[in-house]
């Protein structure tokens, strides 16, 4: 189910690019259920929560469900939130991981989560994925600038030249 399906506001409806606030200003309870997927078009699992750092206004993290069957033995993952970009064209999010480096992320179990404020889990967290805390478009491992937005993903030509510049609640440039 995308976005679009989850929207009880009619935030998306408008044909028009230029007006509302979507794809390039979202909201967080629309994004929840969203499908995450690689760039080698494998379904990772989908968004089940949105962190939000409370201190600085930013958000922190999407919590990833992936693995299991039928809702048994799912595993979640905090995936930092500038590893994520938007891809408006296929509505989900992609992660610049393979499912296998995936399967070896630090994930927990519903019932037990981690103190995700902490340094440590932050360390560990932005070590795996090859991004930099409390930095929006941050490098991941591979080389790529993720929140950048790129053209090739990108059906809003005005989306690419504001993502990565903020991911601030506030802001009027989201890393959506």
């Amino acid at each position: 189910m995308s976005y679009l399906d989850r929207d009880t506001y009619g935030i998306y409806t408008n044909d028009d690019e230029n007006t509302g606030p979507g794809p390039r200003l979202m909201g967080a309870d629309t994004l929840i259920g969203e499908d995450v997927y690689n760039r080698q078009d494998e379904d990772l699992g989908d968004i089940k929560e949105i962190m939000l750092d409370m201190r600085n206004g930013q958000v922190a993290y999407a919590v990833l469900s992936f693995g299991g069957w039928l809702g048994m033995g799912n595993k979640l993952f905090a995936v930092p939130w500038q590893a994520l970009q938007l891809d408006t064209v296929n509505k989900r999010f992609l992660l610049d991981v393979s499912k296998e480096h995936l399967k070896n992320a630090p994930g927990f179990d519903e019932d037990n989560w981690p103190d995700m404020a902490s340094t440590e889990f932050n360390t560990e967290l932005h070590s795996f994925y090859g991004t930099r805390q409390n930095v929006p478009g941050g490098v991941t491992s591979t080389g790529s600038v993720m929140g950048a937005g790129s053209g090739s993903l990108q059906s809003d030509p005005g989306y690419s030249s504001g993502v990565g510049s903020g991911g601030s609640i506030g802001s009027d440039r989201g890393n959506i």
